[in-house]
C-alpha cells in the first residue's frame, strides 16, 4: 500500500513539471518581454538547483528520515513555484525557479530511497518501473492540459501552471505523508538506524564520501553509464531533439508535440509488458540493452536526413524507439545503484548519481546548440551514437565485474564446504 502511495504521489507531484517547464521559456522571453537571456538564464539556475540539491539531499536521506526529505524540499518547490504568481521582476522570476529545481531534485533521491525501503527485492522492479510510468503520465497530464488552459498572450497567462504545479507538490506531499504513518523504521533503504549509518561512514561522510562511493569498479562504470545513457537521450529530448527536427529535418513544430507524446504512451503501454520480459535478466545485460537501443533510435534519426519525404515519420518513431529503452532502464538502474551502495549510503549514491546525470543533461543543450548552429548535424548525430555505444560498453564492464565477483564469492565458500572431507577425524573414521 505504501508503494502504490508513492507512485501516485510521485505521478501527482510531476504534473507541477509539465505545467511549467515546456511554457516557461516563451513566457519569460516573450511574454514578460524580459528577453532569450533571461528565459535561458531560468532553465540554467533551474538545472544549477538540481545539481546542488540532488547529493545534499541524498546524504540527508541516509541520515533521517527519507520522508522529512521528501516532504519538506517538496513543499519549498510548492512555495517558490506558487510565489511566481505575484512575480513582476525577472530577478524574483529567477530566484524562484532555482527554488523550484532545488525543492524538486532534493526530493528525487529520497523518494528512491523510500521506494527501496517500501518495496522488497522481488517486486523491487516492478515499484521503480510503476514510479516512473506514472511521473512520465504526470508529466504528460500537466503538459496536455496547460497547453490547452495557459495563454501566453496574456501576463497572467501561466499563473495557472504554477498554481497547478504548487498544488501537486502540496498533495504529493500530504500522499507521502500518509503512507508514512506508523514507519517508525529508521532511515537508509534496509531500514537501517541512523545512527548504524552514520557509524559505518562517519568517518567518510564529509571528506571521502565520494571516495568511498567510487571505491567499487562497478559503481564507477555505472557512473559512466549514467553519463553516457543521459548524453545519449535525455540531456537532448527537449531541446537538441526539436532544434534538429525544425533547423535540419524541416518538421512542423506539431511533429515535436507529437513526438512527445508517443515517447509518453509506448512508456506506459509497454511498462507492465516489458517488466515481465526482463524480469529475470541480470540489471547490467538490460543496461547494454537500453545503449543498443538507442543506437538504433539515433541510426532511425540518421536515415530521416537521407528519406524528406517521411523525415517526420522517422522523428516520431525515433521517441518511440527510445521510449522501449527507458522502459527498460527506469526500473533497473536506481535499483543496481542502491545495492552497490556503501552499506547506510544508499541515499546519498543515488543523489550522487543524480547529479552526475543532472549535471552532463545541462550540458546537452549547449552541444546541441554548437553543433546544428555550425552547420554539423552529421557530427551531432555521430556523437550521440558515440555515446549510446559507450554506455552498452560501461554497462558490459559491469555485468563482467559483478559476475567475476559472484564466481570469487562462490570460490571462497568452496573450502569451507569441502573441509569435513579432509579433516584429521575424518581420516581417522576412515
Amino acid at each position: 500500500m505504501r508503494a502504490r502511495l508513492l507512485i501516485l504521489a510521485s505521478a501527482i507531484g510531476s504534473l507541477g513539471w509539465g505545467a511549467v517547464l515546456p511554457y516557461q521559456y516563451a513566457y519569460a522571453a516573450e511574454t514578460r518581454g524580459w528577453g532569450p537571456l533571461v528565459a535561458a538564464a531560468a532553465s540554467s539556475v533551474f538545472s544549477i538547483g538540481a545539481l546542488v540539491a540532488a547529493p545534499l539531499a541524498g546524504r540527508l536521506a541516509d541520515r533521517f528520515h527519507p520522508v522529512l526529505v521528501v516532504v519538506i524540499p517538496q513543499l519549498f518547490a510548492a512555495l517558490s513555484v506558487g510565489a511566481l504568481v505575484f512575480v513582476d521582476d525577472p530577478w524574483l522570476f529567477l530566484l524562484g525557479m532555482l527554488g523550484f529545481g532545488l525543492g524538486l531534485s532534493a526530493a528525487a533521491p529520497a523518494k528512491q530511497v523510500l521506494a527501496l525501503r517500501w518495496s522488497s527485492g522481488e517486486e523491487r522492479r516492478k515499484v521503480f518501473a510503476y514510479k516512473f510510468t506514472g511521473e512520465a503520465l504526470g508529466m504528460a497530464i500537466g503538459s496536455f492540459v496547460a497547453g490547452l488552459l495557459v495563454d501566453l498572450d496574456r501576463e497572467d497567462g501561466l499563473d495557472l501552471g504554477f498554481l497547478t504545479a504548487a498544488a501537486g507538490f502540496t498533495v504529493s506531499s500530504a500522499l507521502i505523508a500518509l503512507a508514512a504513518r506508523g514507519d517508525r523504521a529508521g532511515v537508509g533503504a534496509g531500514g537501517d538506524a541512523a545512527a548504524s549509518g552514520t557509524e559505518a561512514n562517519g568517518g567518510t561522510r564529509r571528506g571521502g564520501a565520494l571516495r568511498l562511493i567510487f571505491a567499487e569498479p562497478a559503481m564507477r562504470w555505472i557512473a559512466v553509464v549514467t553519463i553516457a545513457l543521459a548524453l545519449g537521450f535525455y540531456a537532448q529530448f527537449e531541446s537538441g531533439l526539436p532544434a534538429y527536427a525544425l533547423t535540419i529535418l524541416d518538421t512542423e513544430a506539431s511533429t515535436i508535440g507529437i513526438a512527445a507524446a508517443v515517447n509518453c504512451i509506448v512508456i506506459v503501454a509497454l511498462q507492465v509488458i516489458m517488466l515481465k520480459l526482463t524480469a529475470k535478466r541480470p540489471a547490467p545485460v538490460l543496461l547494454m540493452g537500453v545503449g543498443t537501443i538507442w543506437v538504433a533510435a539515433w541510426l532511425i534519426l540518421a536515415s530521416a536526413e537521407l528519406a524528406p519525404g517521411i523525415a517526420s515519420a522517422l522523428f516520431v518513431v525515433s521517441f518511440g524507439v527510445f521510449a522501449v529503452g527507458e522502459t527498460i532502464y527506469a526500473p533497473v538502474l536506481n535499483p543496481l545503484t542502491a545495492s552497490l551502495a556503501p552499506r547506510g549510503m544508499e541515499g546519498q549514491t543515488l543523489g550522487t548519481i543524480a547529479a552526475l546525470q543532472t549535471a552532463f543533461s545541462a550540458a546537452g543543450p549547449l552541444v546541441a546548440g554548437v553543433l546544428l548552429g555550425a552547420g554539423l548535424p552529421e557530427a551531432f548525430l555521430g556523437l550521440h551514437l558515440g555515446f549510446s555505444l559507450l554506455a552498452v560498453f560501461a554497462a558490459w564492464r559491469v555485468h563482467r565485474l559483478l559476475r567475476s565477483r559472484r564466481l570469487s564469492t562462490r570460490t571462497e565458500v568452496l573450502p569451507t564446504v569441502e573441509a569435513p572431507v579432509s579433516s584429521p577425524e575424518h581420516e581417522r573414521a576412515a
